[in-house]
């Protein structure tokens, strides 16, 4: 079983590469334009929040090596991704990013690893980290969904409940 385990789990570490490297194509065109056009660079700061605490609980958990190294290999293309995005965005959206990156980035996640690491031990600790990583993954996944359009006509009833009479 164990061996089973970790197969699925090095499955699993090459779909988290591959969805790492998805925005490649993106930061292709930003660097050949030199321009972030229209992109936002919140994604690419939440998602290296999200990796670097998902390391860090890769590296307090025991027997987690996977966990940690697919998420540390996150980190190291995130930075590239922000970093990339910092040198082609104008003024106002650099200093909008450095801020965002600032205060999550930096605040967040040192806050994260001081208060787990000063206050909670041993399991207690464990399951902190992996309970933020957890709450994190749902905001971050469930975000784009604010966006979709709701599905009301311009009467603003729902289709499902008007119906003809």
């Amino acid at each position: 079983m164990d061996g089973f385990v970790f197969l699925v789990g090095v499955i699993g570490n090459i779909i988290s590469v591959l969805v790492f490297l998805s925005p490649v194509k993106t930061f292709v065109r930003v660097v050949k334009s030199r321009s972030t056009e229209e992109f936002e660079s919140l994604p690419y700061i939440c998602t290296l929040l999200n990796s670097s605490l998902w390391t860090y609980y890769g590296i307090i958990k025991p027997g987690s090596y996977l966990v940690a190294t697919v998420n540390g290999f996150g980190v190291v293309v995130e930075i590239i991704y922000v970093a990339l995005f910092l040198l082609f965005a104008p003024p106002w959206k650099k200093r909008r990013t450095a801020i965002l990156l600032g205060v999550v980035d930096i605040g967040f996640f040192a806050a994260a690893l001081s208060v787990t690491h000063l206050l909670l031990h041993g399991d207690m600790r464990i399951n902190a980290i992996g309970f933020m990583c957890s709450g994190l993954n749902i905001i971050m996944y469930a975000s784009p969904l604010a966006a979709m359009p709701s599905p009301t006509d311009t009467t603003g009833k729902s289709p499902s409940c008007s119906r003809g009479k």
